[in-house]
């Protein structure tokens, strides 16, 4: 009641919208010389270079061209056939346009789709005046990717009809009105073509570029200058700036977070809900309206070099748009990204009279600061250096196994993977590439004995990828520690980047870089991740559909490899204790309400994506809330804590109608707490069996003999 309140209190802190005017029609774009001539060059490194080197030609046209048409209008609900019809001109000539760096043909296709993209919007816009009657048995189509392009306009406008539709009774079975509801959509529409508006050439040249280069190969990409400046910093955890997380709301860049140390926080002066209506360079600089801006180049603005002054003119929290503002001075300063950082925490798993200390290392990237490191900087950062810190903390916290939390882990550098796989195996072979010359290369680390000799294991779902399955595997095959969870990605590729500026010789940034594939990896046993991932010795149940989400969801992936194993020899032998440790999980997961419920979802949700439809009856749709809230009900009934929190995608998460940034900054804030601090069974369970295997091992020194590390 107490929390509920709170919310209540605090979702008057941000109710003001600026006054930013809506737009009629979205802007014509058309292509700037340098990207025709950025172009141009990608094709001549992409078509040489590449470990999958494609000529571009016809062929090779068409595919972008289908790629090109699936990114800007994937769901098939803003363009009509007769659009469809008259761009198959360009079906075979884009080769052409990106030779020849004229990109006349993406642009007139883009400017298209933003024409109808207002026109749709319009529509739904005029839909709110007429309401909707839910009696009637009529369904929608969530999923229209592989659907047929609409016939006409009239055809389109029944499918937005149905949407819209859906919008609103989702509003009304969360309990709002019809004029809230109106007041939400028309909201909704008109934010949406506000941003519209907003669309730069840069950004129509960043999706048809990606287009080409995701058509040779799933992970080769084009990176902006803008784009590219974002990797580096992913890379380094580290930016200069005010250390603030900032979000667009109502037009204005709002602060969401304060980073702890940085200059926003350290001057007191800024509150999360505070809202930034202009920004100035230096002492004096003249304040620049950034009012309505887009998100990046307000940040664009804030960021800059290190000891310089950024001056923001901000408008309260708490008051209304016609306030008085106040200008505060700020040093810009290095600001480091911990929350990507390796973290630990220690898990007590009790077992009758025992309770066992379970370490855990939560890796959400391989990170490493590669300017700091060539620079000679002596704490430069690395996500080696820092779990190799965080073994030695946990080893005085008398752990008894550790748990490397890979989980959505998308990888970084490939070099972090191989070091980071020496502190538990030490020096010795971790990886193998092959180039395009068919060449094979063993990579090893640099380690000379492991700084962890004890128990591991390794947590992985669909998320994890590349570097995390360099990591997993390498784990796995000497045998050195378990691997629990979902089937990893599957990607098995290694990528470069290439910057077309140090290529050109120029001082500023201007073509941007290239991400490009230039090698397969592969394991020390000789088969690829590509495609098949890491396969867990110990799997748990999953909500990911396969079929959309990972390497084999993608038709150009690169095709599954095996080559001869390196020279390894195995430290232990972890698969000895997998079935014992299978029967006591199995076991344990059958009396687990959580898990058993967890189970329930998972089954239910494969049927509502196999559907790919929803009712718009209301009283179908009451219905259906009715069986989740019974069944929520029940199950709080027997004091389990997992639809308390669960997730937005569950099947059991309450639905409020609305969109990310609809809500109260406070209320976001606080769900996105409640989500953090849920309870994670399936980590408690990835304890648990490292629990157990401490256990066994314990009890049977043959067993320990066996499966313990020899060095």
């Amino acid at each position: 009641m107490k929390q509920k309140l709170l919310y209540l209190l605090l979702s008057f802190a941000f109710t003001a919208q600026a006054s930013v005017p809506i737009p009629a029609s979205p802007p014509v774009l058309a292509p700037l010389a340098v990207q025709g001539q950025t172009a141009s060059m990608a094709a001549q490194i992409f078509t040489r270079f590449h470990y999958k080197a494609t000529p571009l030609d016809d062929s090779m046209s068409e595919k972008i061209f289908d790629r090109y048409l699936k990114s800007i209008d994937g769901g098939r609900i803003f363009l009509i056939q007769s659009d469809i019809d008259r761009f198959s001109a360009y079906r075979t000539r884009l080769d052409d346009a990106i030779v020849s760096g004229n990109l006349r043909a993406p642009f007139e296709m883009f400017n298209t789709y933003e024409a109808r993209y207002f026109e749709r919007l319009s529509y739904a816009r005029k839909l709110l005046a007429q309401g909707f009657d839910f009696s009637q048995k009529e369904a929608l189509i969530l999923d229209r990717s592989k659907a047929s392009w609409a016939k006409d306009e009239a055809e389109l406008n029944d499918i937005w009809r149905l949407r819209v539709k859906n919008e609103w009774l989702r509003l009304k079975l969360a309990g709002k009105d019809d004029k809230t509801i109106r007041d939400t959509l028309g909201k909704r529409y008109d934010t949406s073509l506000v941003r519209a508006q907003r669309v730069k050439s840069e950004d129509v040249f960043q999706i048809f570029l990606d287009a080409y280069a995701n058509a040779i190969e799933p992970h080769t990409d084009y990176l902006g200058p803008r784009e590219s400046a974002n990797f580096g910093i992913s890379m380094k955890l580290s930016l200069v700036g005010i250390g603030a997380v900032l979000q667009e709301r109502d037009e204005y860049t709002t602060i969401r977070e304060l980073t702890p140390g940085g200059p926003a926080q350290r001057s007191d002066k800024l509150k999360v809900g505070d809202r930034i209506v202009s920004v100035g360079q230096g002492v004096s600089g003249q304040l620049t309206d950034v009012v309505g801006w887009r998100l990046d180049d307000v940040v664009t603005q804030i960021r800059g070099t290190k000891d310089t002054q950024v001056r923001l003119e901000i408008l309260p929290a708490d008051a209304g748009p016609d306030a008085k503002t106040k200008v505060i001075q700020l040093v810009r300063d290095q600001i480091r990204l911990e929350q990507q950082a390796a973290k630990k925490s220690i898990i007590p798993i009790k077992e009758g009279a025992i309770t066992r200390q379970i370490g855990v290392i939560a890796l959400p990237t391989f990170y490493l600061d590669f300017e700091a490191r060539s620079r000679g900087d002596a704490n430069f950062k690395s996500a080696t250096r820092d779990v190799a810190k965080l073994l030695e903390e946990l080893k005085k916290d008398k752990v008894e196994t550790v748990l490397i939390d890979l989980r959505n882990n998308g990888g970084g550098s490939l070099s972090e993977a191989i070091e980071l796989t020496g502190l538990f195996i030490g020096k010795g072979p971790v990886v193998m590439q092959r180039d395009a010359q068919g060449r094979i290369r063993t990579e090893s680390d640099t380690i000379a004995a492991p700084a962890w000799n004890g128990a591991v294991g390794v947590l992985i779902n669909r998320g994890s990828a590349s570097a995390s399955e360099i990591f997993a595997a390498a784990i796995q095959d000497y045998g050195r520690g378990l691997v629990i969870g979902e089937q990893s990605f599957g990607k098995g590729t290694v990528q470069t980047m290439l910057s077309l500026d140090q290529m050109a010789r120029n001082d500023k940034a201007k073509f941007g870089e290239l991400k490009m594939t230039v090698a397969q990896f592969f394991r020390i046993n000789g088969g690829t991740t590509q495609l098949r991932g890491v396969t867990p010795d110990i799997s748990f149940p999953s909500m990911i559909d396969t079929t959309t989400f990972g390497e084999s969801s993608y038709e150009n992936a690169l095709p599954w490899l095996q080559i001869a194993p390196a020279d390894y020899r195995p430290v232990g032998d972890v698969k000895a204790v997998v079935p014992q440790l299978q029967m006591r999980y199995e076991s344990r997961i059958a009396k687990n309400k959580d898990f058993q419920y967890l189970k329930e979802d998972i089954a239910e949700l494969l049927v509502q994506r196999k559907k790919n439809t929803v009712s718009l009856n209301e009283a179908e749709r009451r219905k259906e809330i009715d069986v989740r809230e019974a069944r929520t009900k029940a199950r709080k009934t027997q004091k389990t804590v997992v639809d308390e929190n669960a997730d937005e995608d569950s099947p059991n998460a309450k639905d409020d109608g609305l969109q990310v940034g609809e809500r109260s900054l406070a209320v976001e804030l606080a769900a996105e707490k409640q989500r953090k601090n849920a309870k994670d069974i399936l980590l408690q369970e990835a304890a648990h069996i490292l629990s157990d295997e401490v256990d066994f091992l314990k009890s049977d020194a043959k067993l320990a003999a066996r499966v313990a590390p020899s060095r």
